[in-house]
């Protein structure tokens, strides 16, 4: 049986409603994060939070010392779950995530968070090809609406393309309620 680690990726206030950059479905994605990480705790399965921080505090975002870039309460580290600071997409980028994986002798990951089409798309991507196993809990991550050239993909379009990429050539793509169950 795999080693398996839990990561979360970005769930902070900026992301709420009162945030500067509220998701689509954050609430419902939040909370499904919330078992699955009581669950981790139960079964004593690492949990690693990831922290967007913008280097530069004249960020438009994730401004260091806001409200914004604080992990949301609801699931907030507790004992020596560690966080990993980011500057970058990647969560690996620049951070001790990779380290941090390998000192617990981690072989398999499960990511929740946000955004779907960023953040969780460069840790997916990444961890698949550090030979990872990956499993994404779809209805635990959340995205937006995305314009390109005078096209909006609509929030539910981005998430679903994103999943379905994930499903084709990085891992599994499981809902909160089949991981649990499994």
């Amino acid at each position: 049986m795999s080693k398996r680690a839990i990561i979360v990726v970005d769930l902070q206030n900026e992301y709420l409603a009162t945030g500067k950059l509220p998701l689509v479905g954050i609430d419902a994605a939040t909370a499904n994060a919330v078992r699955v990480i009581a669950d981790a705790r139960t079964k004593g399965v690492p949990v690693l939070h990831v922290r967007h921080e913008s280097a530069s505090s004249d960020a438009p975002i994730f401004v260091p010392d806001s409200d914004g870039v604080r992990i949301m309460a609801a699931v907030a580290p507790i004992g020596d779950e560690p966080v990993i600071v980011k500057n970058h997409v990647n969560s690996f980028r620049d951070t001790d995530l990779k380290q941090q994986l390998e000192a617990r002798g981690i072989e398999d990951v499960v990511v929740v968070g946000a955004m779907s089409h960023m953040c969780v798309d460069a840790v997916v991507l990444a961890s698949a090809d550090m030979g990872y196993a990956v499993t994404v809990l779809h209805d635990a991550c959340a995205t937006r609406d995305l314009e390109f050239n005078g096209v909006v993909a609509p929030a539910a379009q981005v998430h679903a393309a994103m999943m379905a990429s994930f499903a084709f050539g990085y891992g599994r793509v499981l809902a909160a309620d089949a991981y649990l169950a499994g």
